[in-house]
């Protein structure tokens, strides 16, 4: 958290601004509150350091605001003789906007469960932004036949597969009860399976002009845009030119394309070239997800990635990235496998049939294209598990894959498979894969911005291992970037 001197950060509700405050929490109010009929303003935050987002110097002042909007920032005791149900004094504390997690993933939570999003709301995030490879629609019958035996996911997504389902989750989400502000892409593998199910191999004619007709619904129905994972399957089944048709049908709405791309790792150069092209092509904005040079054979390409976002930003095209303040990245164990693990959505079967068990290990050997394995790149030793259901593996979680290899006698890549098979289920895993001079080089960068790229449970609630990010990614930029290392200034760490 910031701490200068002493500070720490805590968000004042139903607000998009945080207070950062010296030795405790917020004074309270002053005087007698007024009735909230008689109040021109509901709370007024005075004689605080202003930080405006903006990236300008911070400055004294007062921010008013009435119900869930700012109403005013005016210079410091500008709002003496203004009205307000309640003041709050902000004196030795800064005021700055909530924080936009643009990578967020608790759709999960906002349409079924915990709505209050605390462990977002608990570090300053106001809104999360959705999107990354899925969306609970749209949804067609292919849709609903991969589902078959989710029960519980086909009974909430059968209540999406109108025309305009889109519309339809995000009023299911408001409808829930949800805390911060919530917008989203639409999901490139969810478009995807719409049109082909799970199916390798190039779309037909007809199956491309259903993936269009799908975006555009979408963004009708107020998406931000296309947003895809292109190492995880039905997502890396689509070729580029796929992603520029979907992209240009999108374009006249005004639509972002946002990515985890194809590598981020022997072909990462060679992947953000595909998403230039995609964008070109497309007539989209490219918005880069987590931006990482992963494996430390890779950690000298970090340097070239940005280069090549500054000149094409340089030629006239609008690329942008993000990222998380973490070396380590968190996504399922079954990133260490090849696309093939999963054709026709039969991972486990696949996983449990000798022949094609052994196919995968030769596609792990020789891997064609952009299929990298998480695995390989991070060691055994940089592969962290941390959730399990079934009670022969929990002994697992907090552990290393090479202490499950040591004490198994096997491979990585048996020792991988063999927990996939018996679990049943993808398994949590945090990758050690970048360098903490890449993560300071690149927080300097002026189109960066931050996101979690987790959900935000309640801390005191979880029962498992998880990444830190899910609640400590705003108070790590504060903190580590921003206080200790003198990275950033406060100021541009806010913006």
């Amino acid at each position: 958290m910031l701490q200068r001197p002493g500070t720490q950060m805590i968000a004042i509700a139903a607000t998009a601004w945080l207070v950062a405050c010296g030795g405790g929490t917020p004074h309270g109010a002053t005087g007698s509150p007024a009735p909230a009929s008689d109040a021109a303003y509901d709370v007024i935050i005075v004689n605080g350091r202003v930080v405006d987002g903006s990236g300008n110097a911070w400055f004294y002042g007062d921010v008013a605001l009435r119900g869930d909007r700012i109403a005013r920032i005016a210079r410091r005791g500008q709002l003496d003789n203004a009205r307000a149900a309640r003041r709050i004094d902000a004196t030795g504390m800064v005021v700055a906007p909530g924080f936009i997690d643009i990578q967020g993933q608790s759709g999960d939570l906002f349409l079924r469960g915990d709505g209050r999003d605390v462990g977002k709301l608990t570090q300053g995030v106001t809104t999360e932004i959705l999107g990354e490879a899925y969306t609970a629609a749209p949804v067609s019958d292919l849709t609903l036949a991969d589902l078959a035996k989710d029960t519980a996911a086909l009974a909430i997504e059968r209540k999406f597969t109108g025309p305009h389902g889109f519309d339809a989750w995000l009023r299911a989400m408001q409808a829930h009860g949800i805390s911060p502000n919530v917008g989203s892409f639409v999901g490139a593998s969810t478009i995807r399976e719409y049109a082909m199910g799970l199916h390798m191999g190039a779309a037909p004619a007809a199956q491309m002009d259903t993936m269009r007709a799908a975006m555009r619904r979408g963004m009708e129905d107020g998406a931000f845009g296309l947003g895809s994972a292109l190492i995880y399957p039905p997502g890396n089944y689509a070729s580029t030119e796929e992603l520029i048709e979907i992209a240009k049908a999108m374009s006249p709405y005004g639509g972002v394309y946002i990515t985890h791309m194809r590598s981020e790792a022997d072909q990462y150069l060679e992947a953000i070239d595909e998403a230039i092209r995609i964008g070109q092509e497309g007539h989209v904005p490219v918005e880069i997800y987590h931006l990482k040079a992963a494996g430390k054979r890779n950690w000298g390409k970090a340097a070239q990635a940005v280069a090549k976002i500054d000149s094409v930003r340089a030629a006239g095209q609008d690329v942008q990235a993000d990222m998380y303040p973490y070396t380590a990245g968190g996504t399922g164990l079954a990133a260490c496998l090849p696309p093939s693990a999963s054709a026709d959505g039969k991972l486990f079967e696949n996983l449990a049939d000798p022949a094609k068990r052994a196919q995968i290990r030769e596609d792990i050997a020789h891997p064609k294209a952009y299929a990298e394995s998480l695995c390989e790149l991070a060691t055994p030793e940089g592969v962290l598990l941390t959730a399990f259901t079934n009670a022969a593996n929990k002994k697992w979680a907090g552990h290393r894959l090479s202490e499950v290899m040591a004490a198994t006698g096997k491979d990585w890549q048996n020792a991988v498979m063999d927990l996939l098979l018996t679990e049943h289920q993808d398994i949590g895993t945090i990758f050690f894969l970048m360098s903490d001079e890449n993560v300071a080089m690149q927080l300097k960068q002026p189109w960066i911005k931050i996101g979690t790229d987790a959900d935000g449970p309640d801390p005191d609630s979880m029962k498992e291992f998880t990444h830190p990010r899910t609640y400590g990614t705003y108070p790590r930029i504060l903190g580590k970037y921003v206080r200790e290392e003198h990275v950033l200034t406060l100021e541009d760490a806010i913006r």
